[in-house]
């Protein structure tokens, strides 16, 4: 599907938002069958190649019920998490600081944080440039990034696999425990999302150097990491 297709601008936002309210409580429950519990995995890696001192303030950008942000706290940073649905917020757990706010238009002080995440939430953001320089107004210099993705393997059976799980049997999936429509929404918003090296392009222009982009488990998923400028 072509993002001509999908809901633009103050519409998507609006849209996101619902979605998201709407599928809070049995968001976790279906992320870990929809990864088989494999994007534990990746978070734990992602918040260790921030490699920041513990006891770093660390923002979790559209945090969800607080994944990434329980995360944090394991690996002895301390997180503050933001998200555009209160109802995503609301249904977190263990996720002491969090704000609801849109992340093109961060609620928190220039240089404020020691480092940044995001999990799986590039293609939600209607701005993505503009989240990508708020991103880097609130990161100190010096401090880093780590985002992860949706992803799709360039080949093989890896591929095949993969479309038809994630463009077939998550539907289905969420049809059954949760929102229909949400979960069909999700393999087609990765239309939404720039190629990986455009990407990394707007996260150097958004202040960010040495930006890596790294693809994950076969290409299930990717991550970017990068360091806010001095």
């Amino acid at each position: 599907m072509s993002t001509n297709q999908l809901p633009q601008g103050e519409e998507k936002t609006r849209q996101v938002r619902e979605m998201f309210d709407a599928i809070a409580e049995r968001y976790e429950f279906v992320n870990k069958l929809m990864t088989f519990g494999l994007d534990a995995r990746w978070r734990r890696r992602a918040v260790a190649d921030l490699r920041l001192a513990p006891h770093s303030l660390v923002l979790d950008v559209a945090a969800g019920t607080g994944d990434f942000t329980r995360e944090l706290s394991r690996q002895s940073q301390r997180a503050v998490a933001t998200d555009l649905s209160y109802g995503m917020l609301h249904a977190g757990r263990e996720m002491p600081e969090r704000v609801q706010a849109n992340a093109s238009a961060l609620p928190f002080r220039t240089a404020s944080f020691d480092g940044v995440t995001c999990g799986y939430a590039l293609r939600n953001f209607t701005d993505l440039a503009g989240t990508f320089d708020e991103m880097a107004r609130v990161t100190r210099p010096g401090g880093r990034i780590s985002l992860l993705e949706v992803a799709e393997p360039r080949a093989g059976l890896w591929r095949a696999g993969f479309r038809i799980w994630f463009r077939r049997v998550v539907p289905f999936i969420g049809s059954l425990v949760s929102d229909r429509a949400a979960y069909h929404y999700l393999p087609e918003s990765t239309a939404y999302l720039p190629p990986s090296d455009e990407i990394v392009r707007m996260l150097n222009r958004s202040g960010f150097t040495a930006v890596n982009h790294r693809r994950v488990m076969g290409g299930l998923s990717q991550q970017f990491i990068g360091t806010r400028s001095r």
